[in-house]
């Protein structure tokens, strides 16, 4: 099978954390860290980036709060990837960054 899967980190404004459900979800979160959403995608980061902002198929936080992709983020991962090693590494991706302190929204 060939590899067409993106794992995707969207930068959220702190705004974001006057969000109760957000912040419940991120009891470790330290101060000044970043806010980021994580996702994956069959399709090119970017347009689903593009997707969140519009509306399609959006988080909420994504499209409410996103600001950039962190592509720095996203450079840790060889990409693409087939759709399980996304599953897998997103959620990785996740727990790797809230132990970092970050606060992290993974779907």
């Amino acid at each position: 099978m060939k590899p067409r899967h993106y794992v995707y980190v969207i930068q959220l404004n702190r705004q974001v954390l006057v969000e109760p459900k957000f912040l419940r979800a991120n009891p470790g979160y330290q101060d000044g860290k970043p806010c980021v959403y994580v996702g994956m995608t069959g399709l090119d980061p970017d347009l689903r980036f593009d997707q969140h902002k519009a509306g399609i198929r959006a988080n909420r936080y994504a499209q409410a709060y996103g600001e950039c992709l962190d592509v720095a983020c996203m450079a840790e991962l060889r990409q693409p990837m087939t759709a399980s090693d996304a599953k897998y590494n997103e959620v990785d991706l996740a727990i790797r960054l809230r132990k970092r302190g970050w606060a992290v929204w993974q779907a």
